[in-house]
């Protein structure tokens, strides 16, 4: 099962997903990047990576030169396919450009792994098949008008989800009132049996983040979400002690040992991993089982279409966001149902690209034999 042939290509998907960030980006593209890696035996594999910047063609490229130095490889071999890549990525790794363009590659041999076998990805890594929970993501962005951001939390609450996050550190000034009017606004509408999740995207000052946590405890949070710098271990851990709420941080990061600093330095509640920066499935599974040494739960960041595998396999998985940003790209795709996400049946990832949507939203492309 030797790779013969990697496919990489820019897509502009549709920033208009409904449930995304529509009502603030209407007719907006989402640059992203997707790989098909196929092996001799005809069987092919799916990866995708994102960067969301302008450097998504760059990333392409990556993708591109590290899939190539893989091609007569043993598809089967990740752990090996891995080891020269990051031997080939000399200053370039292990995080950055590089863990992004090694995520693509490294979902694609895991979609392929289940392919071969002919079981789904969630088997092959000791998930038991139930569905998982998932939370709404996306359809409450800091740049919609407020009287948006409410409809949209009780319209989710009406389409039967039972978690769903908006995000504070509003556009201008912190503004202490605006942002404690936006919760109070938000939980109202959504009700007081919603678990509701706050994204601050790093926003705030520690003195702004400890002015305000106190404030948020009155619409119990489920966690607040990078409140400041992602680098600011000390800061982190001072609001991990002071708050209530729990603090849920780790999707910027990249290696294990990053991760390892701050739960080390108690500087997290709940460990937040983002697969594209964590190098793929490989290198997310190596987070999450370091997480459990340390007693904390795992939430994932972006790509249900990935993660749900994922969140239902580990011992301390706890919920799957749901941001249907690469929708658009896939045959079919999981819908939650009264907050669950379903594992699916098919082999691999269990999605297939939409060969239409890609032949429409392709902006780029290359493929090597």
């Amino acid at each position: 099962m030797k790779i013969a042939e990697i496919s990489t290509a820019v897509v502009a998907l549709p920033a208009d997903e409904p449930l995304a960030n529509a009502p603030n980006n209407p007719g907006g593209s989402r640059l992203t990047v997707i790989l098909r890696l196929r092996t001799d035996d005809g069987l092919e594999g799916i990866g995708i990576t994102y960067l969301g910047a302008a450097l998504t063609r760059s990333l392409r490229h990556a993708t591109q030169a590290l899939g190539e130095l893989a091609i007569g490889e043993d598809a089967a071999d990740i752990p090996l396919i891995r080891k020269k890549l990051f031997a080939a990525a000399g200053g370039s790794g292990p995080e950055g450009m590089f863990s992004l363009a090694l995520a693509a590659l490294d979902i694609a041999l895991w979609d392929i792994a289940g392919k071969a076998k002919g079981e789904p990805l969630w088997k092959l890594v000791g998930a038991s098949g139930a569905p998982v929970p998932c939370y709404a993501s996306g359809a409450m962005m800091r740049e919609l008008d407020l009287g948006t951001a409410v409809k949209a939390a009780g319209r989710l609450v009406e389409s039967g989800f039972t978690a769903m996050k908006f995000q504070l550190g509003l556009p201008g000034p912190f503004n202490l009132d605006a942002e404690i009017e936006r919760a109070r606004l938000i939980r109202e509408s959504a009700g007081d049996e919603v678990a509701l999740m706050c994204d601050v995207n790093q926003r705030w000052s520690l003195e702004e983040a400890l002015k305000i946590g106190p404030r948020l405890d009155e619409y119990a949070l489920t966690w607040l979400e990078d409140p400041i710098a992602y680098d600011d271990v000390d800061g982190l851990a001072r609001l991990t002690e002071a708050l209530k709420t729990d603090i849920a941080a780790g999707e910027y990061l990249y290696r294990p040992s990053a991760f390892r600093h701050m739960l080390e330095a108690q500087a997290l509640d709940m460990v937040m991993i983002d697969p594209f920066r964590a190098g793929g499935i490989t290198g997310w599974l190596e987070i999450a089982a370091l997480a459990h040494r340390f007693g904390k739960r795992v939430v994932s960041h972006l790509a249900p279409e990935v993660q749900l595998h994922l969140i239902g396999a580990i011992p301390n998985g706890w919920i799957v966001e749901y941001m249907p940003w690469f929708n658009a790209l896939y045959e079919e795709v999981v819908w939650p149902r009264d907050g669950m996400l379903a594992m699916p049946e098919k082999p691999g990832l269990g999605v297939a690209f939409d060969r239409r949507a890609l032949a429409r939203y392709t902006v780029e492309e290359a493929s090597s034999k």
